[in-house]
């Protein structure tokens, strides 16, 4: 049996690329290393499905002879040019401290690489708490020789599944955030287990099947749907109170009903219509 802390504690774990950060890191490593190709590499990547959607930079970096230069101080290098969306502390401290009886923990899970995440969030979560792909290094050369774990496509699932075996947490007791293609698989999992998902983009593969939408620069702005949908908080007025405390304000807050709809030219012939009729 679970004791009334652990029924009362929720996973909540993110994306980090363009979840938290406003640029893919690979874009940032290929700059680094003067490179402007990374797209083109990753769609090429795509067209073969030889690599799971959000795996692309850890292929790269073991296989590409372009990339193959990359050692753990670039990646660390990486994470702090990286740009993060605002209050991603505010958020950490939000959510470790809990509110009304419900407490979360919160954990990033990405394919990116973990020197990358940790040296992003370095004084903000954990290093425990950041779960991106892990690479083995040769002791002499530094070079990565191989990958420990990747956390993209399916691969979010499995890794969702051990924290919450360390955590003692139920499915419905798990939140995930994300934003693009590779977060399919996990928020279908995690819908499919009376859990609650949050897209944070428009992106048309994860928006309709999120729980919520919340399109913002701001990092705060996941707590909403959290508030309102798990916490219980109906009153708008009890939101901004909350944000009020932790010193920032909601200055718009606008709810949009979106339609996406693919609308073609009708290609029956007129004499067939006739016949038919």
């Amino acid at each position: 049996m679970m004791s009334t802390d652990a029924r009362r504690t929720y996973l909540f774990a993110s994306d980090f690329d363009q979840t938290l950060s406003f640029k893919d890191s690979g874009k940032i490593l290929s700059e680094l290393l003067g490179r402007d190709d990374f797209e083109s590499k990753v769609a090429g990547l795509a067209r073969t499905n030889l690599v799971q959607q959000g795996g692309e930079l850890s292929y790269l970096i073991l296989h590409d002879p372009e990339y193959r230069c990359v050692r753990r101080e670039h990646l660390v290098a990486v994470g702090k040019r990286i740009r993060l969306k605002s209050n991603i502390a505010k958020l950490a401290e939000i959510l470790d401290a809990g509110v009304d009886g419900c407490r979360f923990e919160f954990f990033v899970i990405s394919a990116a690489p973990e020197e990358v995440i940790q040296s992003a969030l370095e004084g903000i979560l954990p290093k425990d708490h950041v779960c991106g792909t892990r690479f083995e290094y040769d002791p002499e050369t530094g070079e990565p020789r191989r990958i420990v774990r990747v956390p993209a496509g399916y691969g979010k699932v499995a890794v969702l599944s051990e924290l919450q075996a360390r955590l003692g947490v139920g499915s419905d007791r798990v939140v995930y955030v994300g934003d693009g293609s590779s977060d399919v698989h996990v928020m279908l999992h995690v819908n499919r287990l009376q859990g609650y998902t949050i897209a944070v983009s428009e992106n048309k593969f994860i928006a309709p099947i999120a729980s919520r939408t919340v399109l913002s620069e701001d990092a705060l702005s996941v707590l909403i749907p959290v508030l309102e949908d798990i916490v219980g908080w109906k009153d708008p007025q009890q939101i901004r109170a909350l944000f009020a405390r932790h010193g920032v304000q909601i200055q718009e807050w606008e709810r949009v009903r979106t339609d996406i709809l693919t609308i073609g030219a009708d290609r029956v012939p007129r004499e067939a219509r006739a016949l038919v009729s």
